[in-house]
């Protein structure tokens, strides 16, 4: 197995390569299966774990998420980073620890987000705090651990474009490595903030539009989120209503998984 430095220092050199996707598993399971197939890296998604433990995304702690990681770890040789939503606390303090657990458990990246739980964004200057907290933790780590920072406007019913460039320009000039706006729809959208940064900018896959026409957009990083876990629960939840009716056409034969998991 690849070492956590290791893992750090191939995930860094993918910002700096082509552009790539990075997928989002939701267990162990899903990170074998998407490494097997060839992916370079892997991004937790917060949706889809809280899913494998029938809640709603948003309702999962951060001992259980420490849990989730030190399970992704293990499951492949791959770069691991991680959802870590608001960091699971408002203060910046919360943020730095969130980081800190997370990359004792075996992860080498992060995301931060301007987002709180109870309904709103953070104001601009405390997000940055806590971006700028969060930067700090990574830089101490004896590799080089890759935090991304989320402006979450758009996918919070914000859509501000203006004023998630500041933000995202902000948490840059705060140290963030990657920096990410959920949920932009069109690529002048997409042109608009990987024009306003330096870093590397993640992009989220939306429908309509293809990778291509995000990487000529300017994005370095392509995520799905949660969208591919529900696209695995929606083919099991047809299989299943088939069922009902006594109908197991929906049903499939075993995958590959000595390939996968060999």
């Amino acid at each position: 197995m690849a070492t956590q430095a290791e893992k750090a220092h191939a995930f860094r050199a993918l910002h700096e390569d082509e552009p790539f996707v990075i997928p989002n598993p939701w267990d162990a399971g899903s990170a074998r299966m998407l490494a097997a197939l060839g992916f370079k890296a892997l991004a937790s998604t917060s949706g889809g774990f809280a899913f494998t433990l029938g809640r709603l995304d948003g309702d999962v702690t951060l001992d259980e998420v420490v849990a989730h990681v030190a399970a992704l770890d293990r499951a492949t040789d791959l770069p691991l980073s991680v959802d870590l939503e608001n960091g699971y606390g408002e203060d910046p303090e919360a943020a730095a620890r969130a980081i800190e657990t997370v990359a004792e458990a075996g992860a080498v990246g992060g995301s931060i987000e301007d987002w709180d739980p109870s309904g709103r964004l953070y104001d601009l200057s405390h997000a940055v705090d806590r971006v700028a907290a969060a930067v700090e933790t990574a830089r101490r780590q004896p590799f080089p651990f890759t935090l991304t920072a989320r402006a979450e406007n758009h996918l919070r019913g914000n859509p501000d474009l203006d004023d998630t460039i500041e933000r995202l320009q902000a948490f840059e000039a705060a140290g963030a490595d990657v920096l990410y706006a959920p949920w932009l729809r069109t690529t002048e959208e997409v042109a608009a903030v990987c024009a306003a940064l330096s870093r590397p900018v993640n992009v989220l896959a939306v429908p309509g539009l293809s990778f291509g026409e995000i990487v000529a957009a300017g994005a370095q990083r392509v995520s799905v989120g949660a969208r591919l876990t529900w696209a695995a629960v929606e083919a099991a939840a047809d299989a299943a209503r088939r069922m009902l009716d006594g109908d197991f056409e929906g049903l499939r034969k075993t995958p590959p998984l000595n390939d996968w998991f060999g």
